[in-house]
């Protein structure tokens, strides 16, 4: 099976508002839009947007098994692990394991996720 497809259209107009949902155990801080997903390998692209004001320092850092590729497409997120301010435009190749997290955001930020989970390693640590 391969990722599901659709014709154009655009995640970040506000017909298309009522699409996105809160991530779980981050209501209030963020929402995410699976824009394709192939329900056997569970590769996903997805955007995340979280809000202005939007803190995860309460859950730390996170890792997983599997790489990702992220790519900040509007506004800017502190990722505290590398001590950088992501602004549009940032783009991450993360290998399986890498620390990333916890994010903030003073204006708001939209990320877009490319995720692998079918490609897990086992990574000492994580």
């Amino acid at each position: 099976m391969t990722k599901s497809t659709t014709t154009y259209w655009n995640p970040l107009s506000s017909e298309n508002h009522g699409r996105w949902a809160p991530i779980s155990g981050l209501e209030g801080m963020a929402e995410e839009l699976t824009l394709s997903i192939d329900p056997q390998t569970g590769e996903y692209t997805r955007l995340t947007r979280f809000l202005p004001g939007a803190d995860t320092s309460r859950f730390g850092g996170k890792r997983h098994l599997y790489p990702e590729e992220v790519f900040i497409v509007s506004g800017r997120l502190y990722d505290q692990a590398f001590g950088l301010w992501l602004e549009a435009g940032y783009y991450a190749s993360r290998p399986p394991g890498e620390l990333h997290g916890p994010f903030k955001t003073d204006v708001g930020c939209v990320v877009l996720e490319v995720s692998f989970p079918n490609h897990t390693v086992e990574t000492e640590g994580v």
